[in-house]
């Protein structure tokens, strides 16, 4: 039985010459450790587990001290040298970085106590183009041009396909497939995807996220398709997406440090500086909106590797296994429901198998240390209102729930502060949006591009032999 995991206090050491390099373990511990490379292009470990690096490294107080006086995206590097450097070069993984994260993460007040990270400003409008521009430079980086063809394949709930077929558009030696459920993500997320074409293939799922999920895992098992096809995933299961993930964790921390910190003694400091040991003054929680939990799964990782004073609240919609199994003790998967932020829309959340891994299997520790809240559609279309009509912010359904999420645990926290994650604009979701305020949204260009062009979908019964040949009959 294991007695730690690999977010517990077992030994943790920088990834190069001053400690033990980072390798990835699969959270079943049923096969050996990799590198980042093979991790990255395998996806799933051979026993079916998620990888997740190890030893874990911490970040000195030097270098936690040393962000608030540093912009995005070079606070994104001390973090990414400490998980990637013993595979990447500094000068590769420092353009990595430069040219992924190329998009500002602003933290906007939206009250006394309560600040917005605003992780939409990417390419597709949506959280996940840090991590899936990451991860594509990371596999053009390791991969040899001389190679065969990658088949990156995905399932996506809403944004992840978007994300992905993006960062992967007109990459040499690489196709993209998305598996997305029919009548399940919005008009405008699939567009996204679905009017790209040349190396990136829309599969509509007769069935809902959970299948799509499913037999893509299926697929990463078939010994079959990995050899012919070079498969490899860009879901949040996959390393090259989690960990890039953390980095705004640190972004954010940042942030309120210098919001929040008292001055610095030095004359003439342009910054404010926090504490002495480099944490918070107050309590810091962040509500992130949790779906999948590949979010939450890294900022769990991201306070394990130093972030001090923050603690972390799971938003759920009434796909609420997350905090039922934190209530209750008793851990429930079943059918994903319908909801207005589809995106959330899992009933078998897949990173859920990382965060108990990351506690060694303690669940007790588990359920003191990660809080949880459901928020119901009524109560997420009341909270736009509200918002909109307090202060002219317009919130999308999924930042709407963890809006909901972070006012009840600050009420019963009145000393500490809240960060929301809002992970998509709310132009993606204005079928919703705009009938509850009653407003027209402006179309950002990126999404006004993709409203225009012709769309190309396939359509696939939910099983892996339809996938299976699908993906076998690809070029």
């Amino acid at each position: 039985m294991r007695t730690g995991g690999p977010f517990g206090k077992g030994p943790s050491g920088r990834s190069d010459a001053r400690g033990p390099a980072v390798e990835f373990l699969s959270t079943r511990r049923s096969a050996p450790p990799v590198s980042l490379p093979e991790a990255l292009m395998a996806g799933l470990a051979p026993d079916g587990g998620l990888y997740q690096p190890h030893p874990i490294p911490t970040l000195s107080p030097a270098e936690l001290a040393s962000l608030p006086d540093l912009e995005w995206p070079a606070r994104a590097l001390p973090p990414a040298r400490a998980l990637l450097a013993t595979w990447v070069p500094q000068g590769a993984l420092e353009r990595i970085v430069q040219e992924a994260l190329d998009f500002p993460i602003p933290l906007v007040p939206l009250g006394e106590r309560l600040f917005v990270l605003e992780l939409f400003h990417g390419p597709t409008l949506a959280f996940k183009d840090v991590g899936a521009r990451f991860m594509a430079r990371l596999l053009a980086h390791f991969r040899d041009p001389a190679s065969p063809p990658l088949t990156v394949l995905t399932a996506t709930s809403g944004d992840t396909g978007g994300a992905v077929a993006h960062a992967f558009w007109g990459m040499e030696g690489v196709r993209v497939v998305v598996l997305f459920p029919h009548g399940q993500v919005s008009p405008r997320q699939e567009r996204q995807f679905s009017t790209l074409h040349g190396n990136v293939l829309a599969v509509a799922v007769q069935g809902d996220f959970d299948d799509c999920q499913r037999i893509a895992k299926e697929a990463f098992q078939d010994p079959e398709l990995r050899t012919e096809l070079r498969l490899t995933s860009a879901n949040s299961i996959n390393v090259g997406r989690f960990l890039p993930q953390s980095f705004y964790y640190f972004h954010a921390w940042a942030e309120a440090r210098i919001r929040f910190a008292p001055p610095a003694p030095s004359r003439g400091s342009h910054r404010p500086r926090g504490t002495g040991d480099g944490g918070l003054p107050r309590p810091l929680l962040v509500s992130v909106p949790s779906g999948n939990l590949g979010n939450l799964a890294a900022g769990l990782l991201a306070r394990h590797m130093g972030l001090s004073g923050v603690e972390f609240l799971a938003a759920t919609n009434a796909n609420d296994v997350v905090p039922r199994f934190l209530r209750t003790g008793i851990l429930e998967m079943g059918p994903s429901r319908r909801t207005l932020s589809t995106a959330m829309d899992v009933g078998h959340p897949s990173n859920l198998e990382r965060i108990l891994d990351g506690f060694g299997g303690n669940t007790a520790r588990l359920r003191r240390e990660l809080a949880g809240e459901t928020v119901s559609d009524t109560e997420t279309l009341e909270a736009i209102r509200r918002i909109w009509g307090e202060t002219g912010y317009v919130l999308d359904p999924h930042s709407a729930v963890g809006l909901v999420a972070l006012e009840r645990a600050l009420q019963r926290r009145p000393g500490s502060l809240g960060i929301l994650l809002a992970t998509a604009h709310p132009a993606k979701f204005s079928d919703v949006v705009e009938q509850t305020l009653g407003i027209t949204l402006p179309i950002p260009p990126p999404l006004a591009r993709c409203l225009e062009a012709p769309r190309h979908v396939v359509p696939l019964e939910p099983h892996i032999g339809a996938l299976r040949r699908l993906l076998l009959s690809l070029d």
